[in-house]
């Protein structure tokens, strides 16, 4: 049960205890659209005690790519990347019932976007964007079981600290602008300190009620966040400080062997809001023989107003920067989601075919937008404010199949949509909209796997990307007015073939793989041209056609 920032729902990703030593080295290189590189080397391992009581897994990663400009324009579509992270996570089991886990990582990531010149420092180019990433991760867990591990007492804490130096500029054209700059460029800092932890007790009741077992969970944990950004020379600051204390009580409960009920409730103590948060949840799961399920959901979540990673963003648009700032009456936005789904499995001698079908509902209350406000003498400005409410519908439908586990098909579409109450107006003096920006209304993927035998496998991928509308401002030499366009729709195919081969008096693999990613090429078309573009008009696949091809070492 999370607190603010659930309102979309959340992902609980438990990881397993490992239980055999291996290791792994992995190459790849990349050239996109047959102009830049892109270098991937990373490496990871597992290494355990003989009794299995003491672990750690070590990996680490360095990235290098280059710019990558599609209209020719000097100006980068992609940007220059130079990345290096490292960590470890490890566990340590002191009695039976005991574990301890522990782990660690960094990052240390070079950015540099805009105009295509390394010779010069960030601020004498053109325009340029320009980010000095340092962030280092730690948490540690403790976990107890008791009563034969029908208890369980777990507390944790975890901290993440992020120092970055940024510049976002336009180099001026007027001379007096040109000497002010230069003396007063505008280089700035970041620095984002977060720390959680909490305390959670599970207890098992075997016959709840007569009936069957109930897992009963407690708990309660503080979120503390701590963010300083600051470009003086565009007299930009925020300077925030939050905290939300929350305290959950959670039932699982099996009612019969066919039939369980989850529901809970979490009550959050937020500093920038007055009252206290309540947010319910509750899902009924229905086993229908052996091989369908049906699902019925409800769930509460809320976002604190508050300044998030987005809005630390400065964008280029009609010449200047862009800036957004919190609208002093800014209220909590809150949610409420519905879903229904059938899940179903059939197993026969040689295939595995099931579909999963589901409808969502989520209803958004004071939902946050930006509000064009003006410009001043360094760009145009925006607050983020609350609009009259928002509703997001639709439904998926997704299928598998598996024969043999030689060949694996998946696949799934979705038709949704989304909109305000009232009109949102994302650029001053264009009529505004109810439907959401840079959000489709239908998209699905599809994915084929085949590994014939143990040596070759091979993959292909398929993401549909429906139409969407995206605000374009004016200010690029091809550009002159403000308006929002309709995208097109986007179909990208990618494919990998791969070959193992076993070294001879080892115990180790090598796998030779190549590919290519988005082959019919589906990338927008449509980019600015110049230093006055707008960096926010982008849409659709994330890079154009790729080829890749690498090298991968591992233990067996």
């Amino acid at each position: 049960m999370y607190g603010s920032s659930a309102i979309g729902g959340t992902v609980n990703v438990i990881t397993k205890i490992p239980k055999k030593n291996n290791f792994e080295l992995n190459y790849t290189f990349q050239n996109i659209n047959f102009q830049t590189n892109d270098q991937i080397l990373s490496g990871n391992g597992t290494f355990l005690s003989k009794d299995r009581k003491m672990g750690i897994s070590l990996f680490i990663n360095n990235r290098s790519r280059g710019f990558y400009d599609h209209n020719a324009d000097q100006f980068s579509e992609i940007p220059l990347i130079q990345n290096t992270s490292f960590g470890f996570k490890s566990f340590f089991l002191p009695k039976y019932n005991h574990k301890i886990e522990l782990s660690f990582s960094n990052i240390d990531e070079y950015r540099f976007g805009g105009e295509m010149n390394r010779d010069k420092p960030a601020h004498l180019t053109a325009q340029s964007e320009e980010r000095q990433h340092h962030v280092w991760t730690g948490a540690l867990d403790y976990q107890i079981g008791f009563k034969n591990e029908q208890t369980s007492l777990i507390s944790y804490a975890a901290f993440q600290y992020t120092n970055r130096d940024h510049y976002t500029g336009i180099f001026p054209d007027d001379s007096i602008q040109i000497q002010s700059h230069i003396e007063n460029a505008p280089y700035g800092i970041s620095d984002v300190v977060t720390a959680n932890m909490g305390v959670q007790l599970n207890h098992e009741f075997l016959n709840f009620l007569s009936t069957g077992s109930n897992v009963f969970t407690f708990g309660t944990e503080l979120l503390w966040d701590d963010v300083y950004d600051e470009i003086p020379s565009y007299q930009y600051l925020i300077d925030q400080n939050t905290s939300d204390l929350g305290v959950f009580i959670q039932s699982d409960w099996n009612l019969i062997p066919s039939l369980s009920l989850l529901s809970g409730v979490r009550m959050d103590r937020h500093n920038l809001v007055e009252s206290m948060v309540f947010s319910p949840r509750i899902s009924l799961l229905y086993k229908f023989k052996k091989n369908t399920q049906f699902r019925l959901g409800y769930g509460s979540g809320f976002r604190a107003p508050q300044a998030f990673d987005t809005d630390l963003h400065i964008a280029f648009a009609g010449g200047g920067v862009s800036r957004i700032t919190l609208s002093p009456n800014l209220l909590p936005e809150n949610s409420n989601s519905y879903t229904a789904s059938i899940n179903f499995d059939k197993p026969y001698e040689h295939f595995i075919t099931g579909f999963t079908l589901e409808t969502f509902y989520t209803r958004l209350n004071q939902a946050f937008y930006l509000q064009p406000i003006g410009e001043d003498e360094f760009g145009y400005l925006f607050e983020k404010q609350n609009g009259q409410g928002a509703t997001i519908q639709g439904a998926t439908v997704e299928f598998r199949l598996n024969y043999d586990r030689k060949i694996q098909l998946e696949g799934g579409f979705t038709l949704q949509s989304n909109l305000f109450d009232d009109s949102v107006e994302y650029i001053e003096g264009v009529n505004g909209l109810t439907q959401f920006v840079r959000t489709p209304n239908d998209y699905g993927y599809a994915l084929l796997r085949f590994t014939p035998n143990k040596k070759v496998g091979g993959s292909i991928n398929y993401v549909y990307t429906g139409k969407m509308l995206v605000p374009h401002f004016a200010g690029a030499d091809n550009q002159d007015v403000d308006e929002i366009i309709t995208s097109k729709r986007f179909s990208e195919l990618s494919a990998k073939v791969s070959y193992r081969v076993k070294l001879k008096k080892s115990n180790m693999n090598l796998e030779f793989y190549l590919g290519i990613k988005n082959i019919l090429n589906a990338y927008q078309e449509q980019f600015d041209i110049g230093k006055n573009r707008d960096s926010n008009f982008i849409y659709g696949p994330a890079q154009p056609r790729t080829l890749f091809a690498g090298l991968k070492l591992m233990s067996l």
